[in-house]
């Protein structure tokens, strides 16, 4: 019976294109996760897990963090069901209070979109993370067609970049690495990574 729940649940989520485009966030982060096997990860914002538990072979540990219950039910799921030893979940709102704790990557990929306060939720991640530590974020470039009241609508490379170098980040290199179709309520837009040290 459980079992039904969870599989509804993770059919919501886990569409097709979501998955797709996963994919290729993936592509591109393990590339910047490349020895970083004896490193801890936090995913923030990380859903379902559709990246975080794709690199945690990468790393030491990978530490799945969302404001969503349902999202880390399903995500719990899946950690079982492929028996991944080094991943655990966390349900938390850093937008609301930050736990105490550190890692040596932050990787938020798709969630600086849905934050209002973008500047107060990249401070945290530079307090949780270790000196020498990386930070990754992936979301789409500006796009002006899209005008949303619960999200921005992309970032610029340059602004980001400096509210990065602002917070005490160094050494940020961002680029966009993927255009798609319709996919940014529904119109086509691009993708950045950016990589940022404390």
């Amino acid at each position: 019976m459980e079992q039904n729940v969870f599989e509804e649940m993770a059919k919501r989520y886990d569409t097709e294109e979501r998955m797709e485009l996963a994919k290729v966030v993936v592509k591109e982060v393990k590339k910047e996760l490349q020895d970083s096997q004896s490193r801890s990860l936090i995913d923030y914002g990380s859903g379902t897990g559709l990246v975080g538990l794709e690199v945690a072979d990468m790393v030491a540990s990978t530490l799945l963090i969302d404001s969503s219950e349902q999202m880390l039910e399903v995500a719990k799921a899946k950690i079982t069901q492929r028996g991944i030893t080094k991943a655990d979940v966390l349900h938390s709102d850093f937008t609301q209070g930050t736990p105490d704790m550190k890692a040596d990557i932050v990787l938020m990929s798709l969630v600086l979109l849905h934050i209002p306060d973008t500047r107060k939720i990249l401070q945290e991640m530079y307090t949780i993370l270790h000196d020498g530590g990386k930070l990754i974020i992936v979301d789409f470039d500006k796009n002006e067609e899209i005008s949303h009241p619960k999200v921005h609508n992309g970032f610029v490379h340059e602004e980001l970049k400096e509210t990065l170098s602002d917070l005490g980040f160094t050494s940020t290199g961002i680029k966009t690495f993927h255009h798609g179709k319709r996919m940014f309520m529904k119109k086509d837009a691009s993708m950045f990574i950016a990589s940022s040290m404390k």
